[in-house]
């Protein structure tokens, strides 16, 4: 099969991954976002590509869920498709560790980005070092939730990936006995 047909046929399955994530009941910020932006970093060719896929992901999801504050919706988005960025560490070497420190920066850049967004646009918080702690601290439920959600999902997707290439050199090497 041509890999621009394989990429698509990923791609499309990664976006209903993370729609599903989203919509179907879950634990708040335990969605599989983050990970499909981790997996289409390291799998697609093209970054560009494989950012929409966290992208579309959230622009479906969001269509259905409502919308909220423009700014931190923006700021949610952008930190939502870094893990793509932080995918090429893993092309380099892929490995158990590997993909776990993807997921933990992945889930500590989302927290340290949206909250500071929070802290700076919702006016629930005092503009000062303290109001920044303060909102940083009534986060911190959500980061554990993110911190579950990025590394069950991501050792979903990679487990799966290397059960399927597992698999494929089985497959290979029986043929060619």
């Amino acid at each position: 099969m041509k890999a621009w047909m394989t990429e698509v046929g990923m791609f499309l399955m990664l976006v209903a991954l993370g729609v599903a994530g989203r919509l179907l009941p879950h634990e708040p910020n335990f969605t599989p976002i983050a990970a499909t932006a981790l997996f289409s970093g390291y799998f697609m060719r093209h970054v560009s590509f494989a950012a929409c896929v966290p992208l579309a992901s959230m622009l479906i999801s969001d269509a259905v869920l409502g919308v909220y504050d423009y700014k931190v919706m923006g700021v949610v988005y952008l930190c939502l498709m870094a893990p793509v960025l932080l995918s090429a560490v893993l092309k380099r070497r892929l490995a158990v560790t590997t993909v776990g420190a993807g997921a933990v920066g992945s889930s500590a850049l989302f927290f340290v980005g949206t909250n500071f967004a929070v802290w700076l646009s919702s006016g629930m918080y005092e503009y000062s070092l303290s109001g920044l702690v303060s909102c940083y601290v009534a986060a911190l439920p959500f980061l554990r939730n993110s911190l579950l959600g990025d590394l069950f999902w991501s050792g979903m997707l990679f487990g799966a990936w290397a059960l399927v290439g597992s698999a494929r050199r089985s497959a290979v090497a029986r043929a060619t006995a």
